[in-house]
Protein backbone atom coordinates (compact mmCIF):
# COMPACT_ATOMS: atom_id res chain seq x y z
CA UNK A 1 0.00 0.00 0.00
CA UNK A 2 1.53 3.29 -0.83
CA UNK A 3 0.32 6.97 0.17
CA UNK A 4 0.16 8.84 3.46
CA UNK A 5 -2.23 9.60 5.59
CA UNK A 6 -1.89 11.90 8.92
CA UNK A 7 -4.60 11.54 11.80
CA UNK A 8 -4.88 14.41 14.02
CA UNK A 9 -6.61 15.69 16.65
CA UNK A 10 -7.75 12.31 17.53
CA UNK A 11 -7.74 10.29 21.00
CA UNK A 12 -6.04 7.25 20.68
CA UNK A 13 -7.06 4.19 22.24
CA UNK A 14 -3.66 2.32 23.24
CA UNK A 15 -3.60 -1.04 24.88
CA UNK A 16 -3.19 0.86 28.56
CA UNK A 17 -4.28 4.07 28.05
CA UNK A 18 -6.00 6.99 26.23
CA UNK A 19 -3.93 9.80 24.63
CA UNK A 20 -5.62 13.05 23.86
CA UNK A 21 -5.78 15.09 21.54
CA UNK A 22 -3.03 12.78 19.50
CA UNK A 23 -1.63 12.23 16.43
CA UNK A 24 -1.46 9.35 14.34
CA UNK A 25 0.55 8.74 11.15
CA UNK A 26 0.06 6.02 8.15
CA UNK A 27 2.51 4.97 5.69
CA UNK A 28 2.60 2.53 2.92
CA UNK A 29 -0.27 0.51 5.07
CA UNK A 30 1.62 0.28 8.29
CA UNK A 31 1.46 2.85 11.42
CA UNK A 32 4.73 4.72 11.36
CA UNK A 33 4.00 7.42 13.86
CA UNK A 34 1.90 8.02 17.02
CA UNK A 35 2.58 10.91 19.26
CA UNK A 36 1.01 13.92 21.37
CA UNK A 37 3.25 16.53 19.25
CA UNK A 38 2.56 16.97 15.39
CA UNK A 39 5.11 15.32 13.88
CA UNK A 40 7.82 16.69 11.15
CA UNK A 41 7.40 14.69 8.50
CA UNK A 42 4.92 15.51 5.39
CA UNK A 43 1.92 13.39 4.56
CA UNK A 44 -0.09 13.42 1.92
CA UNK A 45 -3.54 13.85 3.23
CA UNK A 46 -4.58 14.81 6.84
CA UNK A 47 -7.37 14.29 8.58
CA UNK A 48 -8.99 16.85 10.88
CA UNK A 49 -10.76 14.90 13.91
CA UNK A 50 -13.76 16.62 15.02
CA UNK A 51 -13.84 16.79 18.88
CA UNK A 52 -13.97 13.38 21.03
CA UNK A 53 -13.32 11.20 18.13
CA UNK A 54 -11.67 8.01 19.46
CA UNK A 55 -9.45 6.06 16.96
CA UNK A 56 -9.18 2.15 17.92
CA UNK A 57 -7.79 -0.55 16.03
CA UNK A 58 -9.93 -2.30 13.38
CA UNK A 59 -11.59 -5.01 14.19
CA UNK A 60 -11.48 -8.49 13.62
CA UNK A 61 -14.41 -10.85 13.25
CA UNK A 62 -13.52 -14.19 14.19
CA UNK A 63 -16.48 -16.22 13.54
CA UNK A 64 -18.84 -15.00 10.56
CA UNK A 65 -20.45 -16.94 8.03
CA UNK A 66 -22.09 -14.40 5.85
CA UNK A 67 -23.80 -11.29 5.07
CA UNK A 68 -25.18 -8.88 2.24
CA UNK A 69 -26.77 -11.54 0.73
CA UNK A 70 -23.59 -13.41 0.14
CA UNK A 71 -22.16 -17.14 2.04
CA UNK A 72 -18.68 -18.36 2.40
CA UNK A 73 -20.77 -21.89 1.89
CA UNK A 74 -21.57 -20.42 -1.24
CA UNK A 75 -17.92 -21.14 -2.75
CA UNK A 76 -17.21 -18.63 -5.03
CA UNK A 77 -15.11 -15.51 -5.29
CA UNK A 78 -17.95 -13.08 -5.63
CA UNK A 79 -19.22 -14.35 -2.25
CA UNK A 80 -16.17 -13.70 -0.72
CA UNK A 81 -15.59 -10.01 -2.52
CA UNK A 82 -19.59 -9.32 -1.10
CA UNK A 83 -18.49 -9.96 2.37
CA UNK A 84 -14.59 -8.45 2.44
CA UNK A 85 -16.52 -5.53 0.43
CA UNK A 86 -18.71 -4.84 3.00
CA UNK A 87 -17.26 -5.40 6.59
CA UNK A 88 -15.35 -2.01 6.64
CA UNK A 89 -18.58 -0.14 6.37
CA UNK A 90 -19.50 -2.15 10.10
CA UNK A 91 -15.89 -1.44 10.85
CA UNK A 92 -14.30 -4.90 10.48
CA UNK A 93 -11.08 -5.09 8.86
CA UNK A 94 -10.00 -8.66 8.96
CA UNK A 95 -12.28 -11.86 9.41
CA UNK A 96 -12.04 -15.79 10.23
CA UNK A 97 -14.61 -16.87 7.29
CA UNK A 98 -16.35 -19.64 9.02
CA UNK A 99 -18.24 -22.92 7.44
CA UNK A 100 -21.06 -24.53 8.44
CA UNK A 101 -21.48 -28.78 8.89
CA UNK A 102 -22.83 -29.68 5.56
CA UNK A 103 -21.93 -32.61 3.34
CA UNK A 104 -18.74 -33.25 2.79
CA UNK A 105 -17.57 -32.29 -0.54
CA UNK A 106 -19.82 -28.80 0.12
CA UNK A 107 -17.08 -28.13 3.44
CA UNK A 108 -14.00 -29.03 1.00
CA UNK A 109 -15.27 -26.76 -2.11
CA UNK A 110 -15.57 -23.58 0.30
CA UNK A 111 -12.78 -24.25 1.42
CA UNK A 112 -10.82 -24.62 -1.69
CA UNK A 113 -12.78 -21.01 -2.48
CA UNK A 114 -10.97 -19.30 0.11
CA UNK A 115 -8.10 -20.56 -0.41
CA UNK A 116 -7.98 -19.91 -4.41
CA UNK A 117 -9.07 -16.18 -3.76
CA UNK A 118 -6.87 -15.44 -0.89
CA UNK A 119 -4.11 -14.17 -3.09
CA UNK A 120 -6.98 -11.48 -4.69
CA UNK A 121 -8.11 -9.97 -1.23
CA UNK A 122 -4.56 -9.78 -0.59
CA UNK A 123 -3.71 -7.64 -3.33
CA UNK A 124 -7.04 -5.70 -2.31
CA UNK A 125 -5.30 -4.90 1.16
CA UNK A 126 -6.43 -1.08 1.01
CA UNK A 127 -9.85 -1.62 -0.35
CA UNK A 128 -11.46 -4.47 0.95
CA UNK A 129 -11.57 -6.03 4.77
CA UNK A 130 -8.63 -9.38 4.57
CA UNK A 131 -9.94 -12.75 5.57
CA UNK A 132 -7.20 -14.13 7.90
CA UNK A 133 -8.25 -17.50 7.81
CA UNK A 134 -10.81 -20.07 8.42
CA UNK A 135 -13.27 -20.92 11.22
CA UNK A 136 -14.44 -24.66 11.15
CA UNK A 137 -17.43 -24.47 13.27
CA UNK A 138 -19.11 -28.32 12.57
CA UNK A 139 -19.26 -31.00 11.83
CA UNK A 140 -17.25 -32.51 14.73
CA UNK A 141 -19.83 -31.47 17.63
CA UNK A 142 -22.36 -32.88 19.15
CA UNK A 143 -26.17 -34.00 17.94
CA UNK A 144 -27.53 -33.06 21.06
CA UNK A 145 -26.76 -29.02 20.59
CA UNK A 146 -26.68 -28.90 17.24
CA UNK A 147 -28.01 -25.48 16.95
CA UNK A 148 -28.78 -24.79 13.30
CA UNK A 149 -26.00 -26.91 12.14
CA UNK A 150 -27.64 -29.30 10.38
CA UNK A 151 -28.37 -33.07 12.09
CA UNK A 152 -27.44 -35.27 9.21
CA UNK A 153 -23.97 -34.27 8.40
CA UNK A 154 -22.75 -34.06 12.18
CA UNK A 155 -20.10 -37.27 13.11
CA UNK A 156 -17.61 -37.56 15.35
CA UNK A 157 -13.94 -35.98 14.95
CA UNK A 158 -12.31 -37.60 11.92
CA UNK A 159 -8.64 -37.29 11.66
CA UNK A 160 -7.64 -38.29 8.02
CA UNK A 161 -11.57 -36.18 6.98
CA UNK A 162 -9.73 -33.18 8.64
CA UNK A 163 -6.44 -34.24 7.43
CA UNK A 164 -7.39 -33.91 3.92
CA UNK A 165 -9.64 -30.44 4.02
CA UNK A 166 -6.64 -28.79 6.23
CA UNK A 167 -4.85 -29.34 2.69
CA UNK A 168 -7.95 -28.50 1.08
CA UNK A 169 -7.36 -25.11 2.65
CA UNK A 170 -4.10 -25.00 2.11
CA UNK A 171 -3.54 -24.59 5.98
CA UNK A 172 -5.57 -21.73 6.20
CA UNK A 173 -8.01 -22.93 8.91
CA UNK A 174 -7.25 -21.30 12.08
CA UNK A 175 -10.20 -22.08 14.67
CA UNK A 176 -12.12 -25.66 14.92
CA UNK A 177 -15.47 -25.94 16.80
CA UNK A 178 -15.28 -29.00 18.55
CA UNK A 179 -17.44 -31.24 21.34
CA UNK A 180 -14.59 -32.34 23.62
CA UNK A 181 -17.20 -35.43 24.98
CA UNK A 182 -17.19 -36.79 20.91
CA UNK A 183 -13.45 -36.65 21.02
CA UNK A 184 -12.29 -40.37 22.04
CA UNK A 185 -8.88 -39.69 23.93
CA UNK A 186 -8.55 -35.86 22.91
CA UNK A 187 -6.66 -37.44 19.59
CA UNK A 188 -8.30 -34.85 17.17
CA UNK A 189 -7.37 -32.31 19.94
CA UNK A 190 -3.75 -33.22 20.37
CA UNK A 191 -3.67 -32.80 16.33
CA UNK A 192 -5.23 -29.64 16.35
CA UNK A 193 -2.87 -28.49 19.01
CA UNK A 194 0.91 -30.14 16.67
CA UNK A 195 -1.10 -28.16 13.86
CA UNK A 196 -1.11 -24.73 15.67
CA UNK A 197 -4.61 -24.46 15.12
CA UNK A 198 -6.83 -23.29 18.28
CA UNK A 199 -9.46 -26.19 19.49
CA UNK A 200 -12.50 -24.34 20.52
CA UNK A 201 -14.89 -26.18 22.83
CA UNK A 202 -18.64 -25.37 21.07
CA UNK A 203 -21.93 -27.12 20.07
CA UNK A 204 -21.46 -29.64 22.76
CA UNK A 205 -23.62 -30.92 25.58
CA UNK A 206 -20.85 -32.04 27.66
CA UNK A 207 -20.46 -31.80 31.86
CA UNK A 208 -18.32 -28.65 33.28
CA UNK A 209 -15.44 -31.63 34.22
CA UNK A 210 -15.37 -32.16 30.61
CA UNK A 211 -14.76 -28.88 29.64
CA UNK A 212 -12.04 -28.62 32.19
CA UNK A 213 -10.53 -31.81 31.37
CA UNK A 214 -10.63 -30.52 27.84
CA UNK A 215 -9.08 -26.67 28.83
CA UNK A 216 -6.16 -29.12 30.92
CA UNK A 217 -5.66 -30.81 27.59
CA UNK A 218 -5.10 -27.70 25.41
CA UNK A 219 -8.89 -26.12 24.29
CA UNK A 220 -7.86 -22.43 24.85
CA UNK A 221 -11.88 -20.96 23.52
CA UNK A 222 -15.05 -21.27 23.23
CA UNK A 223 -17.48 -21.00 20.62
CA UNK A 224 -20.38 -18.01 20.65
CA UNK A 225 -20.88 -18.48 24.57
CA UNK A 226 -24.28 -19.48 26.22
CA UNK A 227 -25.34 -20.41 22.45
CA UNK A 228 -25.40 -24.30 21.68
CA UNK A 229 -23.54 -25.08 25.50
CA UNK A 230 -25.04 -27.37 27.90
CA UNK A 231 -26.42 -24.21 30.20
CA UNK A 232 -25.66 -23.41 34.00
CA UNK A 233 -27.79 -24.32 36.75
CA UNK A 234 -26.29 -23.73 40.28
CA UNK A 235 -25.98 -27.35 41.33
CA UNK A 236 -24.28 -28.42 37.19
CA UNK A 237 -22.49 -25.66 36.22
CA UNK A 238 -22.06 -27.44 32.73
CA UNK A 239 -19.59 -26.33 29.82
CA UNK A 240 -21.35 -22.40 30.72
CA UNK A 241 -20.45 -22.66 34.12
CA UNK A 242 -16.52 -23.61 33.00
CA UNK A 243 -16.48 -21.87 30.37
CA UNK A 244 -17.43 -18.45 32.65
CA UNK A 245 -14.80 -19.52 35.59
CA UNK A 246 -11.88 -21.11 33.58
CA UNK A 247 -8.89 -18.45 33.11
CA UNK A 248 -7.55 -20.28 30.25
CA UNK A 249 -10.60 -20.31 27.86
CA UNK A 250 -11.02 -17.45 25.44
CA UNK A 251 -14.66 -16.56 25.01
CA UNK A 252 -16.53 -15.58 22.26
CA UNK A 253 -20.00 -13.82 22.72
CA UNK A 254 -22.36 -12.59 20.44
CA UNK A 255 -23.32 -9.24 21.65
CA UNK A 256 -27.01 -8.44 20.12
CA UNK A 257 -29.02 -8.79 23.40
CA UNK A 258 -31.18 -11.74 21.29
CA UNK A 259 -28.52 -14.73 20.92
CA UNK A 260 -28.05 -13.99 24.96
CA UNK A 261 -30.33 -11.94 27.09
CA UNK A 262 -28.77 -8.77 27.92
CA UNK A 263 -27.90 -9.75 31.23
CA UNK A 264 -26.04 -12.83 30.27
CA UNK A 265 -24.19 -10.49 28.38
CA UNK A 266 -23.03 -8.39 31.58
CA UNK A 267 -22.65 -11.37 33.44
CA UNK A 268 -20.13 -12.68 30.94
CA UNK A 269 -18.13 -9.36 31.19
CA UNK A 270 -18.24 -9.67 34.80
CA UNK A 271 -16.84 -13.11 35.14
CA UNK A 272 -14.62 -13.28 32.10
CA UNK A 273 -13.18 -9.57 32.23
CA UNK A 274 -12.81 -7.63 28.75
CA UNK A 275 -9.10 -10.02 28.83
CA UNK A 276 -10.77 -12.58 28.33
CA UNK A 277 -13.91 -12.06 25.91
CA UNK A 278 -14.15 -11.68 22.38
CA UNK A 279 -17.04 -10.28 20.59
CA UNK A 280 -18.22 -11.72 17.57
CA UNK A 281 -21.49 -12.23 14.99
CA UNK A 282 -21.95 -15.21 13.86
CA UNK A 283 -23.89 -13.25 11.38
CA UNK A 284 -25.34 -15.06 7.73
CA UNK A 285 -26.21 -13.76 4.50
CA UNK A 286 -29.28 -11.87 5.33
CA UNK A 287 -27.12 -9.30 7.50
CA UNK A 288 -27.77 -6.01 5.73
CA UNK A 289 -30.54 -6.85 3.75
CA UNK A 290 -34.46 -6.89 4.47
CA UNK A 291 -37.09 -9.40 6.29
CA UNK A 292 -37.36 -12.38 4.17
CA UNK A 293 -36.53 -16.08 3.57
CA UNK A 294 -32.86 -16.91 2.98
CA UNK A 295 -30.96 -19.67 3.13
CA UNK A 296 -28.39 -20.98 5.74
CA UNK A 297 -26.86 -24.04 5.84
CA UNK A 298 -29.16 -25.57 3.06
CA UNK A 299 -32.07 -24.52 5.51
CA UNK A 300 -34.68 -21.99 4.95
CA UNK A 301 -34.09 -18.63 7.73
CA UNK A 302 -36.95 -16.64 8.02
CA UNK A 303 -35.68 -12.82 9.05
CA UNK A 304 -38.06 -10.67 10.84
CA UNK A 305 -37.03 -7.40 12.82
CA UNK A 306 -33.37 -8.59 14.30
CA UNK A 307 -34.02 -12.58 14.68
CA UNK A 308 -33.16 -14.84 12.15
CA UNK A 309 -34.88 -18.51 12.98
CA UNK A 310 -35.38 -22.13 11.31
CA UNK A 311 -38.77 -22.70 10.90
CA UNK A 312 -38.99 -24.93 14.26
CA UNK A 313 -37.81 -21.48 16.12
CA UNK A 314 -34.10 -21.89 16.33
CA UNK A 315 -31.86 -19.33 16.17
CA UNK A 316 -29.71 -19.63 12.96
CA UNK A 317 -26.85 -17.09 13.28
CA UNK A 318 -27.60 -13.32 13.20
CA UNK A 319 -27.91 -10.37 11.20
CA UNK A 320 -25.80 -8.19 14.01
CA UNK A 321 -23.01 -6.07 12.60
CA UNK A 322 -20.06 -5.41 14.65
CA UNK A 323 -20.44 -1.52 14.90
CA UNK A 324 -23.82 -2.66 16.49
CA UNK A 325 -22.65 -5.06 18.56
CA UNK A 326 -20.09 -2.53 20.39
CA UNK A 327 -23.05 0.27 20.53
CA UNK A 328 -24.95 -2.35 22.85
CA UNK A 329 -21.74 -3.83 25.04
CA UNK A 330 -20.92 -0.24 25.58
CA UNK A 331 -24.96 0.21 27.02
CA UNK A 332 -25.14 -2.69 28.84
CA UNK A 333 -21.78 -2.61 30.51
CA UNK A 334 -20.44 0.85 30.77
CA UNK A 335 -17.03 -0.47 29.37
CA UNK A 336 -14.44 1.09 28.30
CA UNK A 337 -13.02 2.44 25.02
CA UNK A 338 -9.59 0.27 25.76
CA UNK A 339 -11.77 -2.67 26.85
CA UNK A 340 -13.55 -2.28 23.68
CA UNK A 341 -10.36 -2.21 21.77
CA UNK A 342 -10.01 -5.60 23.81
CA UNK A 343 -12.76 -7.51 23.27
CA UNK A 344 -12.76 -6.44 18.93
CA UNK A 345 -9.39 -6.60 18.40
CA UNK A 346 -6.41 -7.35 20.59
CA UNK A 347 -7.72 -10.78 21.81
CA UNK A 348 -8.76 -12.21 18.64
CA UNK A 349 -4.99 -11.19 17.10
CA UNK A 350 -3.21 -12.71 20.33
CA UNK A 351 -5.84 -16.01 20.19
CA UNK A 352 -4.52 -15.92 16.62
CA UNK A 353 -0.66 -15.23 17.08
CA UNK A 354 -1.13 -12.30 15.09
CA UNK A 355 -0.22 -9.57 17.62
CA UNK A 356 2.82 -8.38 15.99
CA UNK A 357 0.90 -7.08 12.84
CA UNK A 358 -2.50 -6.37 13.99
CA UNK A 359 -4.63 -5.81 16.98
CA UNK A 360 -3.53 -2.50 18.94
CA UNK A 361 -2.40 0.94 17.88
CA UNK A 362 1.43 0.38 17.33
CA UNK A 363 4.24 1.80 15.56
CA UNK A 364 5.20 -0.89 12.62
CA UNK A 365 1.70 -2.59 13.41
CA UNK A 366 -0.51 -2.45 9.82
CA UNK A 367 -2.81 0.74 9.86
CA UNK A 368 -6.42 -1.42 10.40
CA UNK A 369 -7.76 1.32 12.60
CA UNK A 370 -11.45 2.59 12.94
CA UNK A 371 -12.93 5.97 14.10
CA UNK A 372 -15.74 6.09 16.58
CA UNK A 373 -17.78 9.47 18.08
CA UNK A 374 -17.99 9.66 21.89
CA UNK A 375 -21.61 7.99 21.63
CA UNK A 376 -20.85 5.13 19.91
CA UNK A 377 -21.33 5.70 16.40
CA UNK A 378 -18.80 4.16 13.66
CA UNK A 379 -17.42 7.15 11.58
CA UNK A 380 -14.46 6.00 9.70
CA UNK A 381 -13.00 3.00 8.76
CA UNK A 382 -9.26 2.50 7.50
CA UNK A 383 -7.88 -0.89 5.81
CA UNK A 384 -4.37 -0.53 5.17
CA UNK A 385 -4.07 3.35 5.65
CA UNK A 386 -6.88 4.12 3.34
CA UNK A 387 -10.04 5.47 4.33
CA UNK A 388 -12.50 3.03 2.76
CA UNK A 389 -15.95 3.79 4.39
CA UNK A 390 -16.24 7.28 5.98
CA UNK A 391 -20.20 9.29 7.45
CA UNK A 392 -20.85 12.36 6.16
CA UNK A 393 -20.50 13.39 9.92
CA UNK A 394 -17.06 11.85 9.97
CA UNK A 395 -15.77 15.76 8.75
CA UNK A 396 -16.42 19.18 9.76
Amino acid sequence: MSGSLLLSNIHIVTKTKIIENGFVGLRDGKIDYISTLPPTGNYEKVYISRENFYLLPGMIDIHIHGGYGADMMDATAEAMNTLADNLPSEGTTSFLATTITQNHHEIEQALKNVAQWKQSNEEQAGSQAQCIGIHLEGPFISKDKAGAQPVQWIKQPDIPLFKKWLDASEQLIRIVTFAPEEDTDFAFLSLLQEKNIIPSIGHTNAHHDMINLAAKHGARHVTHLYNALSSFQHREPNAVGAALTNENLYTELITDGIHSHPLSIKLAYLAKGSDRLIMITDSMRAKGLWNGTYEFGGQTVTVSGEKALLDDGTLAGSILRMKDGVKRMKQLTNCEWTEIAKMTSTNAAAQLGLDQQLGSIEIGKLADLVIWDESGELMMTICRGQIVFEKKEANH
